[in-house]
């Protein structure tokens, strides 16, 4: 895992006496959480919905007996507010994490500012907030000015230089970006408009690893990400993401302040973003780069020892099948060996130049030592054999290279969530989609909260956890809540969902005829208005080249363009079409009458051959669980309950959601896919749905294209 995550944005404009460095808070009293929602729903211009008071509510009441929450809130809940509101009102600090830089940037920029000054009356106390973020968003004043760590080891070398010089693309890039140094007062890539591409921010950027540090920095008083950090310790809202929430929580690296409340939004998310921060690569190019960056400060033998352990594992690798690998063959062991114990050898050798006197060379050892205690560090991992880690070997053709690499993720991440979560303060976990068949067990038993210690949802006079073991400390299982608040939206009379019953099961080939045919008659008779959402990309680019064939709508395709354009080209013409792959089952937000139909190609089970899902998936049977409903069919729940969500985002919205994978109605699993969908009204009768989708057009736009004849 890389922990790149140490630095905070600036907060805004506050009250210093109202800051979290100063002494606790009084709390605002629970009886009063309905007073202060209606003043931060008035201040956001928003309506207040019952079920958003109820989730205030709770949180409020969460935090006063020191349990955990999680909370099902429906598309326009106005969750939000539901939580800042008795988060701010209970006066200790409390961290959000979120798994998008939207959302986060909705917290900080609109929602708390107008939530505070909605509650300064009440709370006589504008509270601080902050964004904490990876110190690699920031921009490092040393190589903006130094210069970057050359990749061949000799020294800093000037960026633009390397980019193709001033004329080129990213030359200018870089200019740019140093021209932006002297003006911004963040150093935040994401203030930077319009931004640069990955490849010229790296070299203006460091991770937390490659950083000189503060106090060895020339620049350490002016470092923006420094700055941004020493502003966040003041902070009593600090909103981070999912990945430095790992980081806190798994590896125990005080990346977040000490906080009594955390909240997870956006917590469907949690389990992919913690496994993503906790997989780790040993890729050939990286154990070259390793070489080339301590072949300068690094003594001979031991550069020549990882040399010649990347030039055998490249040899291995580029024969390497892919799969799961369950235990290392031999051949492999010795390759992994070689590395670890290179690497170890660069490490000490880097150890032993330090403070020798090299003027300029302090920022190449540290990028080169970087390297080496990565490599170190994944191999160590690999050669571990751990029951609790899955290895395999993944094969990318990317740039016509085949290369393999070795991987390692964690077989599952709900004990490290378990021990690392729920210990010193309360959580609250939240999202549209938490309730999976109409339970909230799989998803809490996924981030580390067993259905044994689940509580009533609803407290009672003689209610009594404590004496059950709940609240924090030393308990054998988190106790927690589960409440589902509900959306403000008339589902059954919103939306329809439909199931094309009469096509034939998918297969493996994404060429079938039958759904191309459904597909391109429910667009026709919706005039447009279509989010496509498929399991798979080749399955996006048939079902687009098939409907630019047959239809005169427009047809978009994720890939074409950047999916922010895609989206906006979507919205903004109603005959219109959209379609991709995970992008969009997860991330559009479309409301009115430019989305009307949404479909779903088949259900979006894992690959059988994806490593990591199959070995879940054995671990669970081996325990004696259905393997299949609580991985396979739990992910594809997951995602198909998010993709039903993209239709209705309005409470003006209407149209369809359309599964054209009969197995939702003819096996029987389908039942528990259909119950963790909104409650749309359900029919197979393909006639009606075509009435229906004629009748929403009609009223929306009278004249469509035509599908074409012949």
């Amino acid at each position: 895992m890389t922990n790149d995550s140490e630095s905070q944005l600036p907060a805004e404009d506050a009250d210093p006496a109202g800051s979290a460095a100063d002494a606790p808070v009084e709390a605002v009293p629970r009886s009063r959480v309905p007073e202060l929602l209606h003043a931060a729903v008035a201040a956001v211009g928003g309506v207040e919905r019952p079920g958003q008071l109820r989730m205030a509510e709770a949180v409020a009441d969460a935090v006063d007996h020191d349990e955990h929450l999680l909370v099902q809130a429906g598309t326009g809940t106005g969750k939000s507010l539901a939580y800042l509101v008795p988060a701010l009102a209970h006066g200790d600090r409390v961290v959000v994490a979120t798994a998008t830089l939207a959302l986060q940037r909705q917290l900080v920029e609109r929602d708390l500012p107008r939530t505070v000054e909605a509650l300064h009356p009440v709370l006589r106390r504008r509270p601080l907030y902050a964004m904490l973020k990876g110190r690699s968003n920031y921009l490092c004043l040393h190589r903006a000015n130094e210069g970057t760590p050359s990749e061949e080891g000799e020294g800093l070398f000037d960026p633009v230089e390397a980019m193709g010089g001033p004329a080129g693309k990213l030359g200018q890039e870089v200019l740019r970006l140093r021209d932006w140094a002297d003006e911004t007062e963040t150093g935040d890539r994401d203030d930077m408009t319009p931004g640069v591409s990955d490849r010229a921010w790296a070299q203006l950027s460091v991770t937390s690893k490659e950083c000189l540090g503060a106090s060895r920095c020339a620049y350490g008083q002016e470092c923006f990400a420094e700055k941004a950090r020493e502003r966040a310790k003041l902070a009593d809202v600090v909103v981070t993401n999912h990945a430095m929430l790992a980081i806190d929580a798994i590896e125990g690296a005080p990346v977040l302040p000490e906080h009594g409340l955390l909240i997870i939004d956006e917590a469907h998310e949690l389990v992919n973003r913690v496994t993503g921060a906790a997989t780790a690569e040993l890729t050939v190019g990286a154990v070259n780069r390793a070489v080339k960056r301590a072949a300068r400060l690094a003594n001979e033998k031991a550069v020549d020892a990882l040399q010649a352990a990347a030039e055998n594992y490249h040899g291995l690798m580029e024969t390497a099948q892919p799969g799961r690998v369950e235990e290392l063959p031999e051949y492999l062991g010795y390759a992994v060996t070689a590395i670890r114990d290179a690497a170890r050898q660069v490490i000490t050798s880097l150890g032993e130049t330090r403070d020798k006197g090299l003027s300029d060379e302090d920022a190449v050892r540290k990028q080169a030592m970087a390297s080496a205690e990565a490599l170190h560090e994944t191999a160590d991992r690999l050669l571990q054999d751990s029951e609790y880690d899955v290895v395999w070997i993944e094969r990318s053709d990317r740039f016509g290279l085949g290369t393999a690499s070795l991987r390692v993720a964690p077989l599952s991440v709900s004990g490290l969530l378990r021990e690392g979560l729920y210990k010193e303060r309360s959580v609250v976990l939240t999202s549209a989609t938490l309730k999976l068949g109409g339970d909230f067990n799989g998803v809490a038993a996924s981030v580390g909260l067993p259905s044994e210690a689940r509580l009533p949802d609803v407290r009672t006079p003689g209610d009594n956890p404590e004496a059950a073991g709940a609240g924090f400390g030393d308990e054998p299982v988190p106790h927690w809540r589960g409440i589902d608040v509900g959306s403000p939206f008339k589902y059954p009379k919103q939306g329809i969902l439909y199931v094309a019953r009469h096509l034939a099961d998918p297969g493996r080939d994404p060429e079938r005829p039958d759904m191309l045919d459904e597909l391109a008659e429910l667009i026709g008779a919706a005039g447009g208005r279509t989010l496509g959402l498929f399991s798979s990309m080749r399955g996006a680019q048939a079902a687009a080249e098939a409907m630019r064939e047959r239809l005169d709508h427009r047809i978009l395709l994720q890939g074409e363009d950047t999916l922010g354009e895609l989206i906006r080209e979507f919205a903004s013409d109603a005959t219109s079409c959209l379609f991709g792959t995970l992008s969009l089952w997860q991330g559009v937000d479309v409301p009115g009458s430019a989305c009307q139909l949404v479909v779903m190609d088949r259900i979006p089970f894992p690959r059988p051959d994806d490593p990591l899902m199959s070995a879940r998936q054995k671990d669970v049977e081996q325990r004696g669980g259905n393997g299949f409903m609580a991985v396979a069919a739990t992910h594809a729940a997951l995602l198909m309950a998010q993709g039903a969500g993209r239709l209705v985002r309005a409470a003006e919205d209407r149209g369809v959601v359309a599964v054209l994978d009969p197995r939702v109605e003819t096996k029987r699993y389908g039942g528990f896919f259909r119950s963790s969908m909104p409650e749309f009204w359900y029919t197979t009768d393909r006639n009606q749905v075509r009435r229906s989708l004629a009748a929403i057009d009609a009223s929306a736009a009278p004249v469509r294209p035509v599908v074409k004849r012949g």
